[in-house]
């Protein structure tokens, strides 16, 4: 089934930048769409942007879009998530997970993100 793991959360201010970073394991990564989703407080889960396998398409959440972007490095396993002017609606915990092609079948633990001076 294979392993996702987030990196590269923690404490930021507001307007600042961070980069989150998603290891996969176990898994042919170059095979799958992959996506980050994240989760605010009290809050349900809310998809933040998508990549192709050979990221050539690449869709954004509205609110995300100029701000945030995603890649991949197939040779290196490894997705990543450029998030800039960040808010403090921002703050959540961030998730990486494969499309599974009924639905994403493989998460990461996630990475907390926390926006505040």
């Amino acid at each position: 089934e294979g392993q996702l793991e987030e990196s590269g959360g923690g404490l930021v201010q507001p307007g600042g930048s961070m980069r989150l970073s998603c290891a996969a394991s176990g898994l042919s990564f170059e095979d799958y769409t992959m996506s980050w989703v994240r989760q605010a407080p009290g809050k349900g889960l809310e998809w933040v942007a998508v990549i192709s396998w050979d990221g050539n398409i690449i869709d954004y959440a509205e609110s995300m879009k100029g701000r945030f972007h995603i890649s991949r490095d197939n040779a290196k396993n490894t997705l990543y998530l450029q998030m800039n002017s960040l808010t403090s609606e921002d703050t959540a915990v961030y998730y990486c997970a494969k499309d599974g092609g009924t639905g994403y079948d493989v998460w990461g633990q996630g990475t907390q993100v926390t926006v505040s001076s």
